[in-house]
């Protein structure tokens, strides 16, 4: 198995049930923060690479699952990353995808906010950019859920490192969309915090070939 790792939590939340996992990511500090959580659970089957995903880091057919998690709206070219995983898949094996996927009218505004709390952002995929990375001549039929992941606005804003004064520009935002949705996260009063929450879809398929 391989997975995109970032602080390795979805790698050491497999560990227990494959034969070995592969974790790689292009920052270093993620990379030692993945050996520190691989380090407290005491697992053993994981080998740990800084590289970028898009890369042939790997042979053909390297592995028999392959998982990237809100990993793809940081990438200029999506479909590259996701025809770079599935030729390391091997025939039979099972891709999965989990990112953040907005609605065709909601995208804009998303990346609008994500781009102020994280420079890192590039893009947030549509539902349909999202559903076209499993359009392949190599994968069998994809299945897809959802779910939201809901915050605290101001606790995201402590855990980011937004760009300099666009901390308030986010809250303006927000407050603003309160019961608009323009940005497609739901922003709404938990008393008198303000939250949001983000949407996310799943997708699986198994390499055919």
């Amino acid at each position: 198995m391989t997975a995109h790792c970032t602080v390795g939590a979805v790698a050491c939340h497999f560990a227990p049930s494959v034969g070995h996992i592969t974790g790689i990511d292009i920052t270093p500090e993620m990379i030692w923060q993945a050996l520190k959580a691989q380090a407290d659970r005491g697992l053993a089957n994981m080998t740990w690479q800084v590289g970028a995903a898009y890369t042939r880091s790997f042979a053909d057919a390297a592995f028999s699952l392959v998982i990237t998690r809100y990993s793809l709206h940081h990438f200029q070219n999506p479909p590259a990353v996701v025809s770079e995983l599935i030729r390391v898949l091997e025939p039979g094996g099972r891709l999965l995808i989990a990112d953040v996927a907005q609605p065709s009218d909601k995208a804009t505004g998303y990346d609008e906010i994500e781009l102020l709390r994280d420079p890192s952002h590039v893009h947030a995929l549509t539902r349909e950019e999202f559903a076209g990375l499993f359009v392949s001549t190599q994968l069998g039929p994809a299945r897809f859920a959802e779910y939201k992941v809901e915050m605290s606005l101001e606790s995201q804003l402590s855990a980011s490192f937004p760009v300099p004064g666009g901390a308030d520009r986010i809250r303006e935002m927000l407050r603003e969309d309160v019961g608009v949705d323009r940005c497609g996260v739901g922003a709404h009063w938990v008393g008198s915090e303000l939250h949001y929450a983000v949407p996310i879809v799943v997708g699986v398929a198994a390499k055919l070939r």
